[in-house]
């Protein structure tokens, strides 16, 4: 049996690319392509709403599926940790669907955050510098604000990090304690870069996606997810198995993700187009 999948947001570039995936998938059945000028309605033929518009019309969006008793698919960005605790508060205690939110469908992406959780613990002077498009409306990205929430749960009673003049605009916006630093240039897909100062040495982490080809397997993995979903799941690292806690277990079923349930999750890489 397939699954029904309406994409809002369809005329982006993250968009048509994952209208051309559920096309192609025997898993999924395409029913509905949503633009700017669509009524929401039109959505409701599906069973699971892909939601890879704007920050300024996600919230809007996703209630009305969520509602309306859809499984949703969230690849937009502005999903803070307060945004998120709505929609939990939204699906209740015994939810009879859910929402998936994924901040990044790039393996790289998630492998690079997952160690940067990692080596938050052992540092205490660590920036986080990351780049996309022109385009892209938003800064910081949501992988930045997901990858600092996450460095910082990490850390627990150690703190928030060392960063010195933070008053001073050029230092960056703080995340969780965090500086990050947001570039918006032609010519970039998506790039970002942990750097960690300690004594004598500097441990810098990069990823940078280079074509939007990398989100091909994490869009597959998080469709699947949020065909079955119940409650609200953050963060691809929730689904695959990482090798770490918090990712999926060797046998492929979901456990908690990594950190405190109040980590956001989003989105980034796959919504630095727009609609």
């Amino acid at each position: 049996m397939t699954v029904k999948v309406a994409v809002v947001g369809a005329t982006g570039k993250l968009g048509r690319l994952v209208a051309g995936i559920v096309s192609e998938h025997p898993e999924f059945e395409l029913v509905a392509s949503l633009g700017s000028a669509s009524e929401l309605s039109e959505m409701l033929v599906a069973d699971v709403v892909v939601d890879v518009t704007v920050p300024g019309v996600s919230q809007k969006i996703v209630e009305y599926a969520l509602t309306n008793g859809r499984n949703v698919l969230i690849g937009t960005s502005g999903w803070s940790a307060d945004r998120v605790a709505g929609l939990k508060r939204l699906l209740g205690d015994e939810p009879a669907n859910g929402v998936v939110v994924i901040p990044n469908f790039s393996l790289g992406s998630v492998l690079a955050t997952s160690f940067a959780t990692m080596a938050a613990r052992f540092y205490d002077s660590i920036e986080i510098v990351e780049a996309h498009a022109a385009r892209k409306v938003d800064s910081p990205s949501g992988t930045a604000v997901r990858t600092a929430e996450l460095m910082t749960a990490a850390r627990g009673a150690r703190g928030p990090v060392a960063a010195p003049h933070t008053d001073q605009r050029a230092r960056g916006q703080q995340v969780a304690s965090i500086p990050v630093h947001s570039l918006r240039l032609a010519g970039v897909v998506a790039k970002q870069d942990v750097i960690f100062g300690g004594t004598g040495e500097v441990l810098t982490l990069t990823h940078e996606t280079i074509s939007q080809s990398s989100y091909t397997q994490g869009i597959l993995v998080a469709l699947r997810a949020a065909s079955t979903a119940r409650g609200v799941t953050v963060g691809l690292e929730s689904l695959i198995d990482l090798g770490l806690p918090g990712g999926a277990s060797s046998s492929g079923a979901a456990v908690p993700p990594v950190g405190p349930e109040n980590v956001s999750g989003q989105a980034a890489t796959a919504t630095s187009v727009t609609p």
